[in-house]
């Protein structure tokens, strides 16, 4: 389970997280499970070119159903995912306008 203000990198690139909402899921980037700041990265993996497509820094990700959301605090290579689909970026509110 990943817990809220917890911070997590990339295995295979400089992509760095804060979660933000937590959810029961494994936590991807670039094709591989993220492990908390400061843990060990296995050297023997490497960015799978299917989750390569990025990430940006200071945007909110969420799995869709907005159960998970994490923030971008440091931009890398690998996209985010869930282990079995890519997180995608959480749409700004707009808004309200000022008659």
């Amino acid at each position: 389970m990943l817990k809220p203000g917890t911070r997590y990198r990339s295995q295979v690139c400089t992509t760095e997280v804060i979660v933000v909402r937590p959810a029961d899921i494994t936590l991807h980037c670039g094709g591989h499970p993220v492990v908390e700041l400061g843990a060990d990265a296995d050297p023997t993996l490497t960015l799978d070119p299917t989750a390569a497509t990025g990430s940006l820094v200071g945007k909110r990700y969420t799995d869709g159903s907005g159960t998970l959301e994490v923030l971008v605090t440091k931009a890398g290579p690998g996209a985010l995912g869930d282990g079995s689909a890519l997180l995608v970026v959480k749409d700004a509110k707009p808004l309200p306008s000022s008659d």
